[in-house]
């Protein structure tokens, strides 16, 4: 899942592809690296970050995915939390809604249950402008577990077929360094949910917080997680850095299989 965020103040790439025609670039230099997924994104969700209006968030992100579905056959996701985005998103030709609030804004719910597409479901304690300032749990994975298979629940009771849903533990929403390498270290423990997980860490801060080193050195370590949470059983990885991922991750694949994979 190659990342496209279209925001002025995302953490790794923020206003890299704020302009649309740059956005257009660098959605045709993942086509061309092999991405599966492309997530488009308005929004950002660091740490700190501030809200979006959704005039602005749909300005951002629906000309981009009119474009690219117009172009290719692409499996496109709509990053968003907002019901009209998901909505207007699937319309002009997204075909997934990765919400990093596992729909509980007002009307997401319902909206992902008339649009029966699949849906991305993430953990997050807090809110993006306060969820790093003290992160407690008495079992982070535990605690993780229990909230994925409560939104799990939610999503069925409201017409949402489980096999349409991904879960993604959420790495570095919430949780402070000990505890993002206390739930990657159990990823197979979400397995048991029986859908694909969705591992998305890359350039994220808990690499810079063990290696010491700046947003725009992270790729290496980005990759390395990457093949480590496939052997652990993620399904889906969310990179910026396309290539590089996908060439670990087929190594990673290569080896659990025991023969090369297109």
């Amino acid at each position: 899942m190659g990342i496209l965020n279209i925001t002025p103040d995302s953490f790794s790439d923020g206003g890299r592809f704020f302009n649309p025609d740059d956005g257009l670039r660098q959605m045709e230099k993942m086509l061309a690296e092999g991405t599966d997924i492309i997530d488009i994104g308005g929004e950002s969700t660091r740490p700190g970050a501030q809200a979006v209006s959704l005039e602005e968030e749909l300005a951002r992100v629906i000309p981009l995915i009119e474009r690219l579905r117009a172009e290719s056959d692409i499996f496109i996701s709509v990053d968003t939390s907002k019901a009209v985005v998901m909505r207007e998103a699937v319309a002009a030709g997204a075909d997934m809604i990765n919400d990093v609030r596992a729909l509980r804004e007002p009307g997401a719910l319902q909206t992902a249950a008339a649009l029966q597409t699949p849906v991305c479901l993430m953990h997050m304690q807090g809110q993006p402008r306060s969820m790093q300032r003290q992160p407690e749990y008495q079992d982070v994975v535990a605690e993780v577990k229990a909230f994925l298979d409560a939104r799990v629940n939610v999503c069925e009771k409201a017409g949402i077929a489980r096999e349409q849903l991904v879960i993604d533990p959420g790495f570095g929403f919430g949780k402070t360094l000990e505890q993002n390498l206390t739930l990657f270290r159990q990823l197979p423990d979400f397995q048991s949910f029986g859908r694909p997980i969705l591992v998305g860490v890359s350039r994220k801060s808990m690499i810079g917080a063990v290696l010491d080193i700046p947003v725009q050195e992270r790729m290496p370590a980005s990759v390395a997680l990457a093949g480590l949470a496939v052997w652990l059983g993620a399904s889906i990885i969310r990179t910026h850095d396309v290539r590089e991922t996908a060439d670990a991750v087929k190594m990673c694949l290569a080896v659990v299989n025991g023969t090369a994979s297109e």
